[in-house]
């Protein structure tokens, strides 16, 4: 396990980022990062409290002097979204991560990093340990489940928090301001499938869809990027009905929020067809790597022989499952009249598993217009009715509606182009910052975000620019110090 990322600079801040790689801390297994923290604010001797959510809130008293500002609130999340390469042995919920430095950028070996949000937790943290920083009050909220339904947000209880001002360390473009997100529902779907007898006189084989980018399914959908659900359906669409194939079981894709990398299937094909799927597989291989050729490079489709199968899903679910997932609207639907370069909705087919008489089909619909949002979750409802399974809507979470007038926003420009000569770019971001949620139960809060430089969260690929961190730390404490009068 490497210890060089701890020398970076500013080395404040990557110490504290090195401690957090060093405690497992995926969505829903974060007890130990919860402990962590607390300890680490009462080590500090500051008044460290958490809340029956998992919410871990600490307060520092202001620097001598600045006793006056407005209060300030450090926000960030624990969780990191546990995302490994299939050849990469790993468990999220014991293992440390093995980052490393990969020339100008910070990285993992075959698994996230975390630096979402795990840079914006550690610049927090290096605010409370310091002693030469110049600031108002500051309190640091570390929220729970972010990344898996925002469950510290939904929970985040009115009264709690006394400050006045919002900074949100989970945005991933240095140079830009954000004020505003998306917000997000979940759909998840059902179907029940009878268990059928595999005939003995057919073939079995095991078709992979491997080696996609995947990625953030807000920050990245605009990207274009395959879907390893909707290849695979496509695939066995053609193939249950151009050919004898059956499908015993499919798993492909993770987690919500996370474009799928990966989809794996059995099927069971008449022996005499072998070699028609294996030509069909080559051939839809070379055109998923035409149609796909910029956006990714290391696409594969292979099929390789396999142990026959338990059972397979029976004929009338396979069916209205392919077809179900194949017409599934997937990726960006519409883009923003408001702001240029802005996904306004977008839906990701997450993932696709079938076990034991069940099909599960997961996916997060986002969109910063809440009845487009509604609009499509119901139109995806509607289709999946159509196809007899059954579906819940739930989860549902607001947007952040964008305020120009922002004191904060005004501010934070001004702080920026005296330091670097040049003012920030102000955003909206298609993803779900936890702002809308907190700015719900804190309505007069003043909020922005921002942060270093990340690429590819939520996928292995996860690096974060180094030189980009250096620069976060500083406008953070630039900022700081500049924190009006109440």
């Amino acid at each position: 396990m490497s210890t060089e990322i701890k020398n970076l600079d500013p080395q404040v801040i990557w110490e504290h980022f090195y401690d957090l790689t060093q405690v497992p801390r995926p969505s829903k297994h974060e007890d130990a990062i919860q402990d962590f923290m607390v300890a680490f604010g009462e080590k500090l001797g500051l008044e460290t409290l958490k809340d029956e959510v998992g919410n871990v809130l600490i307060r520092k008293a202001a620097t001598p002097g600045l006793e006056d500002r407005k209060g300030v609130i450090l926000q960030g999340h624990l969780d990191m979204v546990p995302q490994k390469n299939s050849d990469t042995k790993h468990d999220f919920t014991k293992d440390p991560i093995d980052a490393f430095v990969d020339g100008d950028w910070v990285t993992a070996k075959g698994t996230t990093l975390g630096a979402d949000n795990g840079i914006g937790v550690a610049a927090a943290m290096a605010v409370l340990s310091s002693k030469d920083i110049e600031h108002g009050p500051v309190e640091a909220l570390f929220t729970a489940e972010e990344e898996t339904g925002m469950a510290g947000a939904f929970g985040l209880q009115p009264n709690w928090i006394k400050g006045d001002i919002l900074l949100n360390m989970d945005s991933e473009d240095e140079g830009e301001l954000y004020v505003g997100c998306a917000g997000g529902i979940d759909a998840s779907v059902q179907f029940e499938y009878d268990e059928i007898v595999v005939p003995a006189d057919l073939a079995s084989y095991r078709l992979a869809i491997t080696g996609l980018k995947g990625g953030h399914s807000g920050m990245d959908i605009i990207l274009g990027l395959a879907n390893a659900n909707k290849l695979m359906v496509r695939f066995l669409r053609y193939a249950t009905r151009e050919m004898d194939t059956r499908l015993a079981n499919i798993d492909g894709g993770s987690l919500r929020n996370a474009i799928p990398r990966e989809a794996f299937a059995e099927v069971v094909v008449p022996s005499e067809q072998v070699e028609i799927l294996k030509e069909k597989v080559a051939e839809f291989e070379a055109i998923y790597k035409a149609e796909f050729c910029k956006k990714e490079p290391n696409l594969s489709f292979k099929v390789e022989e396999c142990a026959k199968p338990a059972s397979l899903i029976d004929e009338y679910t396979q069916d209205n499952l392919i077809d179900a997932v194949y017409s599934c609207p997937n990726g960006v639907i519409r883009m923003s009249d408001d702001m240029e370069g802005l996904v306004e909705t977008s839906s990701n087919l997450a993932s696709v598993k079938s076990n034991k008489g069940v099909i599960k089909v997961n996916m997060l619909i986002r969109s910063s217009v809440e009845s487009a949002k509604m609009e499509l979750s119901e139109r995806i409802e509607s289709l999946y009715q159509m196809a007899d399974a059954d579906v819940i809507l739930s989860g549902s979470y607001p947007g952040w509606k964008p305020n120009l007038n922002s004191p904060i926003l005004k501010e934070m420009q001004e702080v920026y182009n005296k330091k670097w000569g040049k003012i920030p770019e102000i955003r909206a971001i298609h993803a779900g910052l936890e702002c809308g949620l907190l700015g719900s139960q804190y309505p007069n809060w003043d909020m922005i975000s921002f942060g270093p430089t990340i690429r590819s969260p939520h996928s292995p690929d996860e690096k974060v620019n180094i030189e980009t961190v250096a620069k976060f730390w500083e406008y953070l404490k630039e900022t700081l110090k500049n924190i009006p009068a109440k």
